[in-house]
């Protein structure tokens, strides 16, 4: 029976939807927002281009103390490691000044490598769709639309086994106390509720970054893998300081997505920092 169930984050013609506004911004959150907006033109000055917001705070969904302040910083040109610098301690600052926010994550980019052909169904999407306009002009009118096919599934998610021997070595490098090994957890937990969820967009035929609700749709199609992914995604919102629940990624969940990944969408192209 073909499945007619209207899903979340598409519009009338199948196409998906960008999931933000910053009207949906929480009133704890709009200070951050608004300091960001000030601060940055000065930080990266004319070589800023454009600015967004990405994640729970823009989708409406951040707790105080326990969200993060995600970015996405568009560059005229590429960014320099100097940019880089100036970027992590802006967010640094940020952090913490304001204690409602838990970290501050931002993405820089140039704004060439945002609107290439490579880039086109990896972070081109990821602007169009999931990213919030801050300050500048927003690249997505130079983008096209998206629905949530197989193409989109490599290209956002077909490098796990790429990134699982950099996801081991990180954690050896990581101290195993709980305070320094949380951080890892969430991180490595959101990554592959995310994987596991596009693997299954094209079948489940929507769009949610709701941890959750993401495990879910992957478990309807994986039952034998659903508990391990909804566990991940608990740790995804609250995340426990424990190796082991990181050897179990790397050395179990994460090989078996990686090659069912590989299987069923193929592997994502390879970029240029990929052969470094």
């Amino acid at each position: 029976m073909t499945d007619t169930v209207q899903r979340p984050g598409l519009d009338t013609q199948g196409f998906l939807v960008r999931e933000g506004s910053l009207a949906r911004v929480p009133d704890a959150f709009r200070p951050v927002v608004a300091a960001a907006r000030d601060r940055l033109p000065d930080l990266l000055g004319a070589r800023l281009h454009s600015a967004y917001l990405y994640g729970s705070i823009p989708r409406g969904t951040a707790r105080p103390g326990r969200s993060d302040f995600d970015l996405l910083l568009a560059l005229r040109e590429e960014p320099t490691d100097a940019d880089r610098q100036d970027v992590r301690a802006f967010g640094e600052r940020l952090d913490e000044e304001f204690l409602q926010i838990d970290g501050v994550g931002a993405l820089l980019y140039g704004r060439g490598r945002l609107l290439s052909e490579m880039e086109r169904h990896d972070m081109g999407w990821f602007v169009a769709c999931l990213c919030t306009p801050l300050l500048g002009d927003d690249l997505a009118a130079h983008l096209p639309r998206y629905r949530p096919d197989s193409l989109l599934a490599r290209e956002t998610n077909g490098d796990l086994a790429l990134l699982l021997p950099r996801w081991r070595e990180r954690i050896e490098r990581t101290a195993g106390t709980e305070e320094a090994l949380r951080p890892l957890v969430r991180f490595m937990s959101r990554h592959l509720v995310r994987t596991g969820f596009t693997l299954v967009m094209p079948r489940w035929r929507g769009w949610t970054s709701d941890l959750r609700e993401m495990a879910g749709a992957f478990g309807a199609h994986y039952p034998e893998r659903a508990a391990q992914m909804r566990r991940a995604a608990e740790c995804g919102y609250e995340p426990v300081g424990d190796a082991d629940v990181l050897r179990s990624y790397v050395d179990d969940l994460g090989p078996w997505l990686a090659a069912e990944y590989a299987r069923v969408h193929g592997v994502k192209a390879p970029r240029p920092e990929d052969r470094l």
